[in-house]
């Protein structure tokens, strides 16, 4: 065989490993500010070290397997440029483009606020429109900054960085299945608790915790003598 085709056979051996995908490859040394890895290509590739936390850096070893993005097969210098960085985000939006299809809750924290609702993160930062936070709006939103709580992704665009999340179809799905149950139970002539959450010239709004009835007051008062606060129970 002559040397064109050594070569050609050489270069081959190399095709798989395209720039913009993640291999795994093996820690070969640990060096001041950077990590060497093998990923089977005809150069190492180095990561700077300030892609890992301290932590991390400590429990590095050698032989070690790491997941990295290919960013360059060759610089200007022909060196093999990896990103341990980038390869942990690729994979953040892996999982979480598989949660949305699988329709699978995430938690989120909520970061801070902004126009039309919260900025959350759920690995990435995502938004949370003002609509889909509670079933009833809510007066305090700044009240809820640093805390967390479950979501759901109801639209995802890895491409333009773009995730949506609802606490509120978590809520509904949580509501209706306290409404099926609580329907199921019920029996007419039952006594059950309530609260009066309003009253009109006419009727009363009952919360019977997983849905409100509507109370005719004149029934009210011919059934039973009773005084009804707002707030009370019947």
């Amino acid at each position: 065989m002559d040397r064109s085709a050594l070569a050609a056979l050489y270069e081959e051996t190399f095709r798989n490993f395209e720039e913009g995908t993640i291999i795994e490859g093996r820690i070969v040394s640990l060096g001041k500010g950077r990590v060497v890895v093998d990923i089977g290509y005809k150069s190492e590739g180095i990561i700077p070290a300030e892609q890992f936390s301290g932590e991390e850096l400590q429990s590095l070893k050698v032989n070690d397997r790491l997941a990295v993005y290919i960013e360059e097969r060759e610089d200007s210098e022909g060196n093999l440029i990896l990103s341990k960085e980038k390869a942990d985000k690729m994979k953040v939006w892996e999982d979480l483009e598989k949660a949305f299809n699988e329709e699978r809750i995430v938690d989120g924290k909520i970061l801070s606020r902004i126009k039309g609702g919260m900025m959350v993160d759920i690995g990435v930062k995502a938004f949370l429109p003002g609509s889909q936070i509670d079933l009833h709006p809510i007066r305090d939103l700044d009240g809820l900054v640093g805390k967390s709580f479950p979501l759901k992704i109801i639209k995802i665009n890895h491409r333009r960085g773009n995730v949506v999340v609802s606490r509120r179809v978590l809520l509904e799905e949580s509501r209706d299945k306290r409404r099926q149950t609580t329907l199921s139970n019920l029996k007419e002539g039952q006594l059950v608790p309530g609260i009066v959450k309003n009253i009109t010239e006419y009727v009363a709004f009952i919360d019977l915790g997983a849905f409100n009835n509507v109370l005719m007051l004149g029934i009210a008062i011919t059934k039973a003598l009773l005084v009804i606060l707002l707030g009370g129970h019947p």
